[in-house]
This record gives structure tokens, C-alpha cells and sequence, in this order.
């Protein structure tokens, strides 16, 4: 599946210097989709070196024609939808219809953030005396890495490589071995947009001792990493040694707050179809959820016949609703939580166990739990994964109380009709992003990002191309001279 694509350095797709390939699978047959590179350190140089040769070109090229080279990647991903989405369901087992959503989303950050490259404005302050001027400008903060998950292995490099290219940096990303090719889609759509060659390197292979080297050197000046809370500690150790900017986009467990007020049924509708998605496998997935006591029975109904409608198998087959779980052992944590829930107290309304008509793939059933005690794991750790742990609330204190008690700080969730309630909860809530009776938070036209563990930094919107930007403050102070004919 891969035949067309490799490592892609100075423009040119090429294999590994040593030869050596890396296989990925599919989480849905256990089948090999394919091979792609294991770069080597030779090739690690490779990159850094068109990476910093192509810098100083590309951010001299004037905004107006980067965004004309974005805005024609986009539409190229556009209509590519098809084929695309084919690579990206069979390295994920996902939905065809959940990688096509992707595909347009990752499209879209492309068509705004080159927009946003003729919007950095600067500032202009009015200085103490008349002979002086002090402004702001933005510069690129030079060539970037961008370290990115398998979840949404287009829209999240997409996030990092469209600001990057827009303030006027170069990039190298590594994708992720578990879903490489839609990566390798955006870059091929870049090249075809006439990116000029070096402004965007992809290495592919293990991330040890990849990362370590490329953050090491002195080329890089910004890393950007979607990624778990642990990777996020070790990448920020790394960058600390040569000071480099950094953004963290890191775990979350979203908490769901549904007050008395709204309709039961069509809450507990919404949130499943939005839980559900990629298998749960969403860093700002509703992860728990606080139900009124007074609506809790018919929420837990409606949310456990949704789960038990939903169709689980490969998503390149039609019908499929809900794919599997990245790999074999993120399944086998996600049955531990299960258990561990169980053990405590929490009663099993729906799933709970591997589909019994699927004898391959790392499938589970969409997991539905009442009753779920706050000690239970599943209510600390980030699940990533097709499991809603439901718990009642009866008073607003309460359950601010407990939304916030995770280290996590990421996205949160309310519901109700009042809108002085929907403020003062929302307000309340520890995290980088809230949704008021919506779900579906990611738009590249607005920041994505998250507080306390959940990382620092944002992407997407007016504020997403600022992290690859230095400002810098000039003082000029106007000195009389001859005229000059």
C-alpha cells in the first residue's frame, strides 16, 4: 500500500539508506497492510539538512503565495477524499466514513492556516517621545518537529505541518508507525501543490533512538507532540537541554456534567454516538460522566440501547459503525479497567467483553457502566477506549468537585437548557476546552489545546500559528541626517 511513498527528504520520497523497513498492520484483520522505512541516523541527517537549508527560502516567500500553495494542497486532499480514506480505514480499521470526515477536517486546517499566514499582523506601540518607533513583528521560529498519534493519523499532523509551513517554518514529522500512509498522503499532496523541496521532511520508523537525536539537534527549534502524558515528560526533558519551543497536546478524561434540566434521552443519544467514535480512541472523548440523579434511569437506557445498536467489525465494510482498538494490548487494558470497575461496584449495562463473532482483530464491544465509584480506575485513568463509566450527581459543588479531581485538564462537557447554570458550570471546569450541549469540539477555526497535564499550547485558530512564531520588539529611535537628492 505503500509503493508509492518512503521517507520523504528534499522533495523526493526514497527508502531508508540502509534498506531497512518497519511493518504495519491492520487493527482489524491482523493482517500486514505493508512496509515502510526505518530511517537511520544517516537519513535523520538528511532531513535536517533540507529542513535548515529551505528554511531561510520559505519564510521569505511572501504570505499571499504560501497560502496559494496551502490552499491548493487542501482542495488536492479534497479530491483525493476516496483514495485516502481507503489508507487511512486500512491502517486504522475505522469507519470509511469516520476517515473521510478526517480527511475534509485535515483539508480544512490547511485552507485556514493559510489564510492566517496574511493575518500576523504585529503591533505598533506609541512610543514616549516623537523621534522614537516601537513595533512588534513575528517571525518563523525555524524548522520544527512534529511528533504525532495514530488516532487521527491526518488531521493531527495536518495541525502541526499547516501552521508550521503558514508562519514561514520548515518541518520534519514522524507519524506514527501504527498509521504512517496518511501522512505520506498530506506530503504528496504538498509536493503537488509545489511546496518547494525541503520545506517538509516525513521519517517513518522507530521512535527510539529517532526523536532523541532530532530534538538533540541544533537545527530544531520548535517540537510539537501529540502524544500520551509520560512521552510528553520525556520530550520536554529532551527540549529543556537545548531550550526549544514546545507544544503538548496530551492525554485527557473529558468529564460529562448533565444537569436536571435537559432531556435525558437526547443527551445520552448525542454523547454515545460522540463516545463511540474512532472506538473511543479520542483524546477529548467524553470520558465520564455525572448524571443528575433525577434523569439518571432513562439517560442510562437510552445510552446503553445506543451502544447495543452499534455494528463493530473492520471499517472498510460496509455498515461498520465501530472499529477496533489500535493493538492488542491497549485491548487487554481496557478489559482490565473493566474489571477493575466491576469489582468495585459498577454494574454492566452493555458490552463488557471481545464480540463473540469476530475471531480476529483487537475488537471490543461498546462498554456501558452504571454505578461507577470514584475509586474505580477507569474514573483516574484516561480509558482510550469504547467504555462510559456513568456515575449521579446531586448538587453543582459535588460535581464540580469531582470533574476537576484528575490531573487531566483537557476538554469538558455540560448540558443543560439554563444559561446562567451553562456559564457558571462551564467556568467552573478545569480544562482548555468546553462544549454547552455540543460535542464535537475540533474546528481549525478555533484553539485546541488543553491545561494541567493535558499539555500547554494551542492548534488550530487564530492562535494555533503563534506557536511557530518569535515575536521581537524593535525600538527605533529616528535620527536627523542630510538629505540625499
Amino acid at each position: 500500500m505503500y509503493e508509492q511513498y518512503g521517507l520523504l527528504i528534499g522533495g523526493e520520497w526514497r527508502q531508508a539508506s540502509d534498506g531497512g523497513l518497519i511493518e504495519v498492520k491492520s487493527p482489524a484483520t491482523e493482517n500486514t497492510v505493508g512496509h515502510v522505512p526505518a530511517a537511520t541516523e544517516e537519513d535523520e541527517r538528511a532531513a535536517l539538512a533540507a529542513a535548515e537549508g529551505s528554511f531561510a527560502p520559505w519564510a521569505a516567500v511572501a504570505a499571499w503565495d504560501r497560502a496559494a500553495t496551502l490552499r491548493r494542497a487542501a482542495d488536492l486532499m479534497r479530491e483525493r477524499v476516496a483514495k485516502l480514506a481507503h489508507i487511512m480505514s486500512s491502517e486504522t480499521g475505522k469507519p470509511l466514513a469516520e476517515a473521510e470526515a478526517e480527511i475534509r477536517a485535515s483539508a480544512d486546517q490547511f485552507e485556514w492556516q493559510g489564510e492566517e499566514a496574511k493575518r500576523i499582523y504585529g503591533q505598533t506601540i506609541p512610543g514616549r517621545h516623537p523621534d522614537e518607533r516601537l513595533s512588534v513583528i513575528y517571525q518563523p521560529v525555524g524548522p520544527c518537529l512534529a511528533l504525532t498519534a495514530w488516532n487521527f493519523p491526518m488531521l493531527l499532523p495536518a495541525r502541526k505541518i499547516a501552521a508550521a509551513l503558514a508562519a514561514g517554518c520548515t518541518v520534519i514529522v514522524r507519524p506514527a508507525s501504527e498509521a504512517p500512509g496518511s501522512c505520506m498522503a498530506i506530503g504528496e499532496a504538498l509536493i503537488d501543490a509545489g511546496l518547494p523541496k525541503g520545506c517538509l521532511s516525513i521519517l517513518t520508523g522507530p521512535a527510539v533512538p529517532m526523536v532523541s537525536r532530532l530534538i538533540a539537534s541544533p537545527v530544531i527549534r520548535k517540537v510539537s507532540l501529540t502524544g500520551s502524558v509520560p512521552v510528553g515528560r520525556e520530550i520536554l526533558k529532551a527540549a529543556a537541554d537545548g531550550i526549544k519551543k514546545v507544544t503538548m497536546e496530551l492525554g485527557g478524561h473529558a468529564p460529562v456534567i448533565v444537569h436536571a434540566d435537559f432531556d435525558p434521552v437526547a443527551a445520552a443519544e448525542k454523547l454515545a454516538a460522540t463516545k463511540f467514535r474512532n472506538c473511543g480512541q479520542v483524546c477529548i472523548s467524553p470520558s465520564r460522566f455525572y448524571v443528575h440523579r433525577s434523569i439518571l434511569a432513562p439517560f442510562e437506557e437510552a445510552f446503553a440501547k445506543y451502544a447495543r445498536g452499534l455494528t463493530i467489525g473492520d471499517g472498510l465494510k460496509p455498515g461498520v459503525t465501530t472499529g477496533p482498538m489500535i493493538r492488542a494490548r491497549s485491548l487487554a487494558g481496557a478489559e482490565a479497567l473493566i474489571a477493575d470497575a466491576l469489582e468495585r461496584g459498577a454494574r454492566l449495562l452493555a458490552g463488557g467483553k471481545r464480540p463473540a463473532h469476530l475471531d480476529r482483530g483487537h475488537f471490543l464491544e461498546p462498554t456501558v457502566l452504571s454505578n461507577v465509584p470514584e475509586d474505580a480506575r477507569i474514573m483516574r485513568e484516561e480509558p482510550f477506549a469504547p467504555i462510559a463509566p456513568i456515575a449521579a450527581f446531586d448538587s453543582l459543588d459535588e460535581v464540580i468537585a469531582r470533574a476537576n479531581s484528575t490531573d487531566f485538564g483537557l476538554a469538558a462537557y455540560v448540558f443543560t437548557r439554563d444559561s446562567a447554570l451553562a456559564a457558571q458550570t462551564a467556568e467552573a471546569l478545569e480544562a482548555g476546552m468546553v462544549g454547552i450541549n455540543e460535542t464535537l469540539l475540533a474546528t481549525a477555526e478555533a484553539p485546541f489545546g488543553g491545561t494541567r497535564q493535558s499539555g500547554f499550547g494551542r492548534e488550530g485558530g487564530s492562535l494555533g500559528i503563534l506557536d511557530y512564531l518569535n515575536p521581537k520588539y524593535i525600538r527605533h529611535r529616528l535620527v536627523k541626517g542630510a538629505l540625499h537628492d
